[in-house]
């Protein structure tokens, strides 16, 4: 799958979306294994069927392009605009234009991820409805999509985030966001004036991905601006508007000159603009939204995975193994920076660039201070990917939390 999805980019496939990841927390189970983050299952694989008579059917013999339908969980309205689910829906709408769906094709179902019951009410009425593929987009779907997987052996299940699979007809995907987080701090760290940068964030310390990504960001600021900090507000929801606005409104009437989040709305980049203060754009490119104070946006291209995941199973090539791409894959990316930047900025970021696609830097290198004083991480070593998606639980030294 990762030739496939490489090849995809490379030809220039149809939409470059973006999404955040909804949490990978650091309760990770012992057999959590790891092949560039994830274990790799075989290519022939064969299911129990409901009855749990011991009966195999196939995941791998194929579904012609005119019986695949797709069923999507969202936790918001794609339409609302430039978040999570607005740039998952890019990359499934980029998908089927790919592999030429109809739009019947394709079933949305917009869903609480903390309402396990109501998840899978949507799921079984996507199979209901005829899904044969069934993508969950966010971490509080995880263990419903798991249980449904075994209930239901020939679909095929993909989630986004999260760590559950079982190497046949469930995988999980997501990717080293961390790095372009990394890029975009060097743009944060380069363009505050007030060495105040803003930062909201949908989940605590309890979730590695969440923190992992504040962490690269930090650490990109520190490497070209040791005297900036960044202080961070916690919302303790993947979506809610209201929190991320009072977040944002919180960091900005601190003096915050240059925000930025993981979080659903946009509120930190418009109420920067509102401010008259920079953004850093998350998910999608977000400089449509605000053009003159967007620095740049860190973004996802999810519309060639959907398409290799889709593409496998009408050909019959799915194998239940795990996704997990960066900056080489063209997964993660980072837009070019605006023309406003400080001088210097876009050179800055591409020779960091270039360090982490040269293997050269891998942005949790050696001894890293967090900021209570501990030290994570050893000479000569970087963070391996189980402990990034599963295992961060701390700060980078130049981050205050902000209660």
């Amino acid at each position: 799958m990762k030739q496939k999805i490489a090849g995809l980019l490379m030809a220039g496939m149809l939409m470059m979306g973006g999404l955040t990841g909804c949490g990978a927390d650091t309760s990770q189970p012992d057999d959590y294994a790891t092949n560039e983050g994830y274990e790799v299952a075989s290519s022939e694989t064969t299911v129990k069927s409901e009855d749990g008579e011991g009966t195999e059917s196939s995941v791998s013999d194929g579904i012609s392009k005119e019986k695949i339908k797709v069923g999507v969980l969202y936790i918001s309205d794609p339409a609302e605009g430039s978040g999570y689910s607005y740039t998952h829906d890019l990359g499934i709408l980029g998908m089927q234009s790919n592999l030429g769906l109809k739009d019947e094709q394709i079933e949305r179902k917009i869903v609480d991820d903390n309402d396990a019951k109501a998840t899978k009410t949507a799921i079984e009425e996507c199979i209901g409805d005829g899904c044969n593929v069934i993508f969950t987009t966010s971490w509080g779907y995880m263990e419903t999509t798991s249980e449904l997987a075994e209930k239901y052996p020939d679909v095929y299940f993909s989630h986004g985030t999260g760590y559950m699979s079982n190497g046949k007809n469930f995988n999980n995907y997501f990717g080293r966001i961390y790095q372009a987080r990394y890029l975009s701090g060097i743009v944060a760290g380069m363009n505050t004036k007030s060495n105040k940068i803003g930062y909201v964030a949908a989940m605590d310390t309890s979730n590695s991905e969440v923190t992992g990504g504040i962490d690269a960001f930090a650490i990109g600021v520190a490497s070209v601006n040791p005297d900036a900090k960044i202080y961070v507000v916690v919302t303790n929801s993947w979506y809610d508007p209201k929190k991320e606005e009072a977040a944002s409104r919180k960091l900005l009437d601190m003096g915050c000159d240059v925000m930025t989040q993981h979080c659903d709305t946009p509120y930190p980049l418009t109420l920067a603009q509102e401010y008259g203060v920079y953004g850093i754009g998350y998910n999608s490119d977000m400089s449509k939204e605000v053009p003159q104070t967007c620095l740049c946006s860190v973004i996802w291209n999810w519309s060639a995975y959907y398409t290799a995941a889709v593409g496998d199973v009408m050909e019959g090539t799915w194998t239940g193994e795990n996704y997990y791409g960066g900056m080489a894959e063209g997964l993660v990316e980072m837009t070019d920076v605006a023309s406003f930047c400080a001088e210097g900025t876009q050179e800055k970021v591409s020779q960091a660039r270039e360090a982490i696609l040269n293997g050269s830097n891998h942005v949790f290198d050696g001894e890293l201070k967090t900021n209570t004083g501990q030290v994570v991480g050893a000479v000569g070593k970087t963070l391996d990917d189980a402990t990034i998606t599963g295992g961060i639980d701390w700060y980078y030294e130049n981050v205050d939390v902000v209660e």
